[in-house]
């Protein structure tokens, strides 16, 4: 395991996120989830939320911009962080 980063908690999910083009921070931040690894989510799917819900979940990740965006910018967001 590589010293430069926080340890994470489920490794082989981590790396399976990297190889499929994950950034460092987004695959450790699922990795690093307390049900890592578990099927089942179940979060409804971005476009059913309300853009205050998406706005709150931008702000949690620190998505710079986000008061300025509108509903379709906030899931884009989203979905590349």
């Amino acid at each position: 395991m590589p010293q430069n980063r926080p340890r994470i908690k489920n490794e082989a999910q981590y790396e399976a996120l990297r190889d499929k083009g994950y950034s460092q921070e987004k695959a450790a931040r699922i990795a690093n989830t307390p049900d890592s690894g578990k099927k089942g989510g179940k979060a409804k799917p971005y476009e059913e939320r309300t853009k205050k819900e998406l706005y709150q979940q931008a702000r949690e990740i620190g998505i710079s911009g986000r008061s300025k965006m509108d509903k379709k910018e906030l899931i884009a967001a989203l979905r590349n962080n």
